[in-house]
């Protein structure tokens, strides 16, 4: 066996796939008639041995580069140029970013905004993509197809495709059915294009919500974020273990690794202030769940640092732990600008060479978004400052996902098949039922809501967000949207709505430009004059009050910021508030925002406040239909809601040490975590365990029975959480294990069943290592971690 050969089966070995022990004799397979790697029957592992055998170091690193920019050495206008870009990537090209936005084409510098304009429609992907593919298969020595990727948050990020409630009110929903499915929805509209991986789904748990990116995630809990995660890949690629991808499927990402939801100041990248142990109790547990259950094809490292080494040249983290105590075996592909960073923010490398080195000896497999730093290494390998054997690493494991996805025998999109299910009834229809489930009833006094059609009279709906439909970070530009304003008057065509714009929030509706102006106060101070003018003629009033797309997002540069100070409603839009509850009539608010409403003046002031988050496409439809009376809102609160920047951090499985109090203030956040209200009433049960006593290394089985009290059918989340004590090492005062959305109808009952895993009651303990110890442990059960019942049992 020559030197390559007996190379490339060793670092395929490396935390590729195990089906390295079925490859067959590669002098063997060199004999046969055509190159093992294009036999479709070959193990996946001989193909990958084969084809890098016969690999150029040059073709290696091609193929764990990335093109973004890029493009534009590939293109003619907006179409592939098979010549440009064999004159510009001779050694082939290893992975495309985005196919479906307009970088590279002269005019667009960036391509995140929300506007048409920066984006291909689908046909025009699909057209690039299919080019760009017939060109790799046929005009390349090798022929070896593209890798491609697209972002997918909250629904694919491309022209016309379906844009579901963003991530954080999908937590909300507790569905793990309901991720499933919208998940899958988004890998189909995906896939048709051409594109077989995409950069999601986000499990970090968030302890910060100054932080801009609180909307991308699945709130501050473990197991939430778990759940939600193994739900959201198994839609994205199928469930459980498998090698091959099926057909409308994608590969999921799992980001960021680690620590991001916590930065320092609350600043997007700063380093993350975590032990080992914080790590293995909380930030870990979703990415190794995921692990553990599902085939994920790629892991992304964080930006930030953890205990002086950014995440991007953490070889512990990325080896030690990913690839080597939870066994992950997809790929490692960096975060966008995270291997340079090494030398340019965290300063732990001397020049992009350097940062590549380290990147790639930690495991990262490949560059994005354009391959800066990973373009020096022919040069470094040639001079002996890096050795071969990490490109071949890294470059069979990019092969590897190739093969697994089917790119080298079908790596095409289908126009035809994008077309009719983009964004189709089936889709729109899903999307409202997700903006449906992620409505979240925060408080509702003297039950001022639903409304009452009869009686409520003239509505001023009124607010900087009611005729726009917010969608959040990671959006594009969907076939159709339903502003609040749209919703009400077509659920509710007779009524008598009036509107006013009350006030801006900022200068600019492009999300994608870097400096925020806050709107013009004087003319918000006149705006707001106007509003209560029209607010004097009605009888109720509709506020539509939060965020923009501008005022919570990823600050991904200095010039680009997005975290903030303050975590209250922007600019003049509490003196709204004022004015319009100074009129004495009901008044009901809808927080359209992407960080948690920290509005402890608009809680005082509203006499019903509806939390919708960014309810994706449909949400104009889903929030006047919970408004209105046809449906119950049943989402619960993915976060603990703080009252004021300064109980920041404040997350409910806190240790028994904390939250003692301040002067002058009160402890208590504003809303706890789970928190969420109904139409009706509910009672549920104390829990009823199997027996008393447990053994460390049985499952703990608890059931309760929930009741709907009340006289309108609805959804209760019942939420079971478990305290332990008497332990070698301090232990969360509660920590959901827990959770099941049901829905009844009046005068219904259900018994609920969970069944606790003996690993899920496992503790780190002084040794750092992790035992289910023995002890008292006290199982909780209730509709939000602030209202309990409760029962204690041993573990023995």
């Amino acid at each position: 066996m020559n030197v390559r050969r007996r190379t490339a089966l060793k670092f395929f070995a490396g935390g590729s796939l195990s089906t390295l022990a079925v490859a067959q004799n590669p002098a063997a397979a060199l004999a046969q008639s055509g190159p093992l790697y294009q036999n479709a029957n070959a193990p996946i592992a001989a193909r990958v041995a084969d084809l890098l055998a016969r690999m150029t170091l040059a073709e290696k690193v091609a193929q764990i580069r990335t093109a973004w920019q890029g493009k534009a050495d590939m293109i003619d206008g907006l179409a592939f140029d098979p010549e440009k870009a064999s004159a510009a990537f001779p050694d082939g090209i290893g992975h495309v970013t985005r196919p479906s936005d307009k970088r590279g084409v002269p005019g667009i510098s960036g391509a995140a905004g929300g506007t048409a304009a920066r984006w291909r429609t689908p046909a025009q992907t699909v057209a690039f993509i299919n080019a760009l593919q017939k060109w790799a298969l046929e005009d390349t020595r090798l022929g070896i197809p593209v890798l491609l990727h697209e972002e997918s948050l909250h629904g694919y990020m491309a022209t016309d495709a379906t844009m579901f409630p963003q991530a954080i009110a999908l937590a909300g929903t507790f569905d793990t059915d309901l991720m499933r499915r919208v998940q899958s929805v988004t890998a189909r509209e995906v896939r048709a294009r051409g594109v077989p991986l995409v950069l999601s789904p986000v499990v970090d748990i968030v302890r910060d919500p100054r932080w801009g990116r609180i909307e991308e995630t699945w709130g501050e809990d473990p197991y939430l974020c778990a759940e939600m995660g193994v739900a959201a890949v198994e839609g994205l690629q199928g469930p459980g273990k498998f090698e091959k991808l099926a057909d409308g499927k994608v590969f999921a990402t799992l980001k960021h690794m680690t620590g991001h939801g916590q930065p320092e100041s609350g600043n997007n990248v700063s380093p993350a202030q975590l032990s080992e142990r914080d790590l293995r109790e909380n930030f870990f547990p979703p990415f190794r769940e995921v692990v553990r259950r599902t085939s994920i094809g790629a892991v992304m490292p964080s930006y930030n640092e953890i205990d002086g080494i950014p995440s991007h040249a953490n070889t512990w983290l990325l080896g030690q732990v990913l690839r080597g105590e939870w066994g992950f075996d997809g790929v490692i592909v960096s975060d966008y600008g995270g291997v340079h960073e090494l030398a340019t923010l965290h300063h732990v490398a001397a020049d992009t060479e350097d940062a590549a080195h380290q990147a790639l000896r930690a495991g990262v497999d490949s560059e994005l978004p354009d391959g800066m730093a990973y373009a020096t290494l022919p040069e470094a390998v040639e001079a002996g400052r890096v050795p071969v054997e990490l490109i071949d690493r890294a470059c069979a494991r990019m092969l590897a996902i190739k093969f697994r996805a089917g790119l080298f025998e079908n790596p095409y999109g289908d126009a035809a098949l994008a077309q009719s299910i983009t964004g189709n009834a089936e889709a729109r229809a899903l999307a409202l039922e997700a903006a449906r489930k992620g409505l979240c009833l925060l408080t509702n006094k003297d039950a001022a809501l639903p409304l009452d059609t009869g009686t409520m009279g003239r509505v001023a709906v009124i607010g900087p967000n009611h005729a726009i439909a917010r969608l959040g970070g990671y959006s594009s530009v969907p076939k159709q949207t339903v502003s609040l304003i749209e919703g009400l008057r077509q659920i509710a065509p007779g009524a008598d709505f009036v509107t006013a714009q009350g006030v801006f929030i900022t200068t600019s509706e492009d999300r994608s430009q870097d400096l925020i102006e806050l709107a013009d106060r004087a003319e918000n101070l006149r705006l707001i004059a106007e509003a209560v003018e029209v607010a004097k003629s009605a009888d109720t009033i509709i506020l539509a009050i939060g965020d923009t797309e501008q005022t919570s997002r990823e600050g991904f540069a200095t010039n680009h910021l997005g975290d903030r100070t303050d975590l209250d409603i922007l600019g003049e839009q509490n003196e709204l508030v004022d004015a319009l509850a100074a009129l004495g009539k009901p008044l009901v608010v809808c927080a359209i925002n992407g960080r948690p409403p920290s509005w402890p003046n608009v809680i005082d002031k509203a006499d019903a406040v509806l939390e919708c988050w960014y309810a994706g496409q449909e949400g104009g439809t889903a929030m006047a239909e919970a408004l209105l009376g046809k449906v119950n809102p049943g989402a619960k609160l993915p976060v603990t809601v703080v009252r004021n920047a300064g109980q920041v951090p404040s997350f409910y499985n806190h240790k028994p040490s904390a939250r003692r109090g301040y002067l002058f203030d009160d402890k208590a956040p504003l809303f706890p975590f789970g928190h969420g209200l109904s139409y009706t009433s509910f009672a549920i049960s104390e829990p009823r365990p199997a027996k008393a006593r447990f053994a460390r290394d049985e499952p703990v089985v608890v059931e309760a029975q929930v009741r709907n009290t009340g006289a309108m059918a609805g959804d209760e989340v019942v939420q079971l959480y478990l305290t332990r004590s008497d332990v070698s090492v301090t232990q969360p005062v509660l920590e959901l294990k827990g959770f099941e959305r049901i829905t009844l109808a009046p005068g219904e009952a259900r018994t609920v069943r969970f069944t606790i895993e003996p690993r899920r009651l496992a503790i780190w303990n002084r040794a750092m290592e992790e035992v289910n110890e023995p002890g008292p442990l006290v199982l909780s059960v209730g509709n939000s971690s602030a209202k309990l019942k409760s029962i204690e049992v041993e573990i023995v």
